[in-house]
Protein backbone atom coordinates (compact mmCIF):
# COMPACT_ATOMS: atom_id res chain seq x y z
CA UNK A 1 0.00 0.00 0.00
CA UNK A 2 1.58 3.43 -0.91
CA UNK A 3 0.47 6.18 1.66
CA UNK A 4 1.31 9.95 1.25
CA UNK A 5 0.74 12.48 3.85
CA UNK A 6 -0.29 15.98 2.31
CA UNK A 7 0.89 18.64 4.36
CA UNK A 8 -2.18 21.35 4.99
CA UNK A 9 -0.84 23.18 7.57
CA UNK A 10 1.90 23.38 10.21
CA UNK A 11 1.34 19.65 12.23
CA UNK A 12 -1.62 18.92 9.68
CA UNK A 13 -1.85 16.42 6.72
CA UNK A 14 -4.35 14.80 4.78
CA UNK A 15 -3.57 10.96 4.70
CA UNK A 16 -3.86 9.74 0.94
CA UNK A 17 -3.85 5.93 -0.26
CA UNK A 18 -3.47 5.54 -3.78
CA UNK A 19 -4.27 9.04 -4.41
CA UNK A 20 -7.51 8.74 -2.28
CA UNK A 21 -7.82 10.95 0.73
CA UNK A 22 -8.57 8.16 3.42
CA UNK A 23 -7.73 9.99 6.92
CA UNK A 24 -5.63 12.90 8.74
CA UNK A 25 -2.64 12.68 10.68
CA UNK A 26 -2.00 15.69 13.13
CA UNK A 27 -0.17 16.91 15.75
CA UNK A 28 -2.15 17.02 19.10
CA UNK A 29 -1.90 19.77 21.30
CA UNK A 30 -2.33 20.36 25.06
CA UNK A 31 -4.62 23.09 26.69
CA UNK A 32 -1.28 25.05 27.39
CA UNK A 33 -0.44 25.11 23.79
CA UNK A 34 2.30 22.25 23.63
CA UNK A 35 2.70 19.78 21.19
CA UNK A 36 1.18 16.66 22.94
CA UNK A 37 1.06 13.67 20.24
CA UNK A 38 0.10 12.79 16.64
CA UNK A 39 -2.81 11.28 15.70
CA UNK A 40 -3.63 9.54 12.42
CA UNK A 41 -7.38 8.94 11.70
CA UNK A 42 -9.38 7.26 9.28
CA UNK A 43 -12.27 9.50 7.97
CA UNK A 44 -14.66 6.31 8.21
CA UNK A 45 -14.75 3.75 11.23
CA UNK A 46 -14.70 0.93 9.27
CA UNK A 47 -15.57 -2.50 9.93
CA UNK A 48 -11.79 -4.74 11.24
CA UNK A 49 -11.77 -6.55 7.56
CA UNK A 50 -12.57 -3.28 5.53
CA UNK A 51 -9.38 -1.32 7.20
CA UNK A 52 -5.89 -0.74 5.16
CA UNK A 53 -3.16 -2.20 7.08
CA UNK A 54 -1.71 -1.24 9.33
CA UNK A 55 -5.03 0.28 11.07
CA UNK A 56 -6.42 -2.08 14.14
CA UNK A 57 -8.51 1.35 14.58
CA UNK A 58 -10.15 3.80 13.39
CA UNK A 59 -7.52 5.68 15.41
CA UNK A 60 -4.12 5.67 16.45
CA UNK A 61 -1.60 7.87 18.64
CA UNK A 62 1.70 8.23 18.56
CA UNK A 63 3.91 10.44 21.00
CA UNK A 64 6.39 11.58 17.96
CA UNK A 65 5.95 12.44 14.19
CA UNK A 66 8.37 10.05 13.31
CA UNK A 67 6.70 7.04 15.08
CA UNK A 68 3.77 7.32 13.16
CA UNK A 69 5.42 8.59 9.81
CA UNK A 70 7.10 4.88 10.49
CA UNK A 71 4.16 3.10 11.43
CA UNK A 72 2.63 4.14 7.99
CA UNK A 73 5.65 2.41 6.01
CA UNK A 74 7.31 6.38 5.90
CA UNK A 75 4.92 8.13 3.43
CA UNK A 76 6.34 10.11 0.63
CA UNK A 77 5.35 13.56 2.51
CA UNK A 78 4.17 16.48 -0.31
CA UNK A 79 3.90 20.28 0.14
CA UNK A 80 0.97 22.27 1.07
CA UNK A 81 -1.06 23.77 -2.25
CA UNK A 82 0.56 27.00 -1.17
CA UNK A 83 4.19 25.57 -2.12
CA UNK A 84 5.30 25.55 1.49
CA UNK A 85 7.74 21.96 2.64
CA UNK A 86 6.91 20.22 5.30
CA UNK A 87 10.39 20.37 6.65
CA UNK A 88 9.56 21.85 10.02
CA UNK A 89 7.16 18.62 10.87
CA UNK A 90 10.40 16.32 8.82
CA UNK A 91 13.34 17.54 10.59
CA UNK A 92 13.24 14.71 13.56
CA UNK A 93 12.57 12.00 10.92
CA UNK A 94 15.69 13.18 8.96
CA UNK A 95 17.82 13.20 11.71
CA UNK A 96 17.03 10.04 12.67
CA UNK A 97 17.47 8.97 9.58
CA UNK A 98 20.88 10.47 8.75
CA UNK A 99 22.04 8.42 12.01
CA UNK A 100 20.44 5.16 10.85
Amino acid sequence: MAYTLHRLAAGSYDLLLNEQVIGSFVRNISASGNPKSWRVELLEDLSPEQRPEPFTNAKHTFKTFNAAWKWLGNPEVTQDLNGRSAAADLKPVRAQLRRA
